[in-house]
């Protein structure tokens, strides 16, 4: 599949994503540092802590809202929102002193618009392929998604210090241009929109999840997903705390590299890893059962991270941190092929809504990883990892190939296609 044969919400879903997160990228890293500046580590902590709740409630309302009203609506709605949030954090910079309130304020409201259309967009990829072109779609977004985080990290290393204000005026056209393209381009297929079930907003949110929780397999999907990606997640959590405190310094091609540097080129290396070998890794894949290569990805996947929570060698680290990749790039595209194939045709932007938790309850067990590090010794949480990656690969298996799995894909097929 190339990129002139795709539907055409699906190219500008692809072109604006690439955009979005490029320039998202380029800021959102910094503002850990931009707050702690700005006010105090302490503030910063606590004010950080408070945006992923805000986050995470307003993913859920708007997977809520994305199956009620129409989803090109809802993103035209939303995406304009974030370019005002953006043009408020711009000129709460131009002042000679920061307008500090003013920017945590457009902060804030960039998060919670920007949450409030993720689910909608999710949706929209749905509606807008067939389980059979789905893995090659999610192969091309998760490729595009890595290599726009890395531009935008990049413009963030060159731009971010000393050219703040000019690299947020052009973040702003960015999202004006998006709001442009979506007005223009998207072809909003959305015909099973949901009317309300009840008088009170907030018990018909609730009453809206509890479909999805009462999902068995689906919410064994999102646990598994849950355990899996928090692997992942303690590379910046409890194996960068670890490299930093103990690894030993070491001379690698005549440049001495310490524990932040060797944390830094794991994540450069997983970057460039996906830029460059995802197209080859997924037509190697292609000529296998989606069963086994999810399968395998997990295992490679677990075990690459398994041994660099304990390693202490440079070219160890590397060489299963790119294990660790491969395992990646085999496993995710089915993962997220196969989950929006579970998802009914009139509840996607809730499902996805839902299953976007798995992020925030990886992101808590990477937390804890930092804590359990100071109890446990590296080959001991080597084992935790390995474990938790192979309780999450078992909850997958269960909620995709299980015979009540079967049941469920075979009737959601014909109700949903």
């Amino acid at each position: 599949m190339n990129f002139k044969t795709l539907p055409q919400n699906i190219k500008v879903r692809l072109i604006t994503s690439f955009f979005n997160r490029a320039a998202s990228s380029a800021v959102m890293p910094f503002m850990a540092l931009y707050f702690a500046q700005e006010l105090n580590k302490i503030w910063a902590g606590l004010f950080l802590i408070f945006t992923v709740m805000i986050t995470f409630a307003a993913n859920l309302i708007g997977g809520y809202i994305s199956d009620r009203f129409k989803r090109k609506k809802v993103l035209l709605i939303t995406s304009s929102l974030s370019t005002l949030m953006f043009l408020g954090m711009t000129v709460s910079l131009m002042p000679k002193d920061d307008w500090v309130i003013l920017f945590a304020a457009a902060y804030i409201g960039f998060l919670i618009t920007s949450s409030l259309g993720r689910p909608c967009m999710q949706a929209i990829i749905m509606d807008s392929t067939t389980p059979e072109n789905r893995r090659a779609v999610y192969a091309i977004d998760y490729w595009q998604v890595n290599l726009s985080m890395a531009i935008g990290a990049a413009m963030g290393g060159l731009f971010y210090l000393h050219y703040q204000k000019e690299l947020f005026m052009v973040l702003s056209f960015i999202s004006f241009m998006i709001v442009i393209a979506y007005h223009f381009w998207l072809i909003d297929n959305h015909t099973h929109v949901q009317s309300k079930s009840g008088k009170n907003l907030f018990l018909d949110i609730i009453d809206n999840y509890q479909v999805a929780l009462a999902d068995r397999q689906y919410v064994k999907l999102v646990l598994g997903f849950t355990l899996i990606l928090s692997a992942e997640f303690s590379l910046n959590s409890y194996i960068g705390v670890r490299l930093a405190e103990n690894f030993n310094p070491v001379k690698i091609f005549g440049f001495t590299a310490q524990g932040v540097h060797m944390l830094s080129m794991l994540n450069i290396l997983n970057m460039v890893s996906v830029v460059l070998l995802t197209f080859f890794v997924t037509k190697m894949a292609s000529r296998f059962s989606n069963k086994s290569v999810l399968i395998t990805g997990l295992i490679i996947y677990g075990t690459g991270y398994a041994v660099i929570t304990a390693a202490d060698t440079w070219y160890v680290l590397l060489l299963f941190g790119f294990v660790a990749t491969i395992g990646e790039l085999l496993y995710s595209p089915v993962y997220t092929t196969e989950q929006a194939n579970m998802i009914p045709a009139d509840k996607r932007g809730s499902y996805s809504a839902f299953a976007g938790a798995a992020y925030n309850g990886a992101e808590l067990m990477a937390r804890f990883s930092i804590i359990l590090g100071a109890y446990l010794i590296p080959s001991m949480m080597s084992v935790y990892v390995g474990l938790i990656v192979t309780a999450g690969t078992l909850l997958l298996y269960l909620a995709l190939y299980s015979k009540k799995a079967l049941v469920k894909e075979t009737g959601a097929v014909k109700t949903s296609y």
